[in-house]
């Protein structure tokens, strides 16, 4: 099934405009977490999210930009299809320390 990472950016927004993205975004399936070969889940960055679904590149842009333009903010937005990801820096969810070791994560 294909993996999708999206990217928003809302101009002009503040903190709850952010939150209520994420609200939008995760009632859509959408994640703000992503989980390394060592099974320790990682928060993205604000307006970063993933999610795995049977449906076209095309379609996972139409509802981001939905759940953006519900912000009532204007905003720019990417979609790419992924296999396999690689970061670094990204915070351990629920801890307040920053891990700085390569991670990734596999189909």
């Amino acid at each position: 099934m294909p993996q999708y990472i999206v990217r928003v950016e809302l101009h002009a927004a503040s903190y709850p405009n952010y939150e209520s993205l994420t609200s939008q975004m995760t009632q859509l399936g959408f994640s703000r977490t992503v989980v390394g070969v060592n099974r320790t889940m990682y928060q993205l960055p604000a307006g970063t999210y993933i999610v795995t679904a049977d449906i076209s590149l095309r379609e996972v842009l139409r509802r981001v930009v939905e759940a953006a333009n519900a912000t009532c903010k204007q905003s720019a937005v990417i979609v790419a299809e992924y296999t396999e990801a690689m970061w670094q820096g990204l915070a351990v969810e629920g801890v307040q320390q920053v891990s700085n070791a390569p991670n990734s994560r596999q189909a």
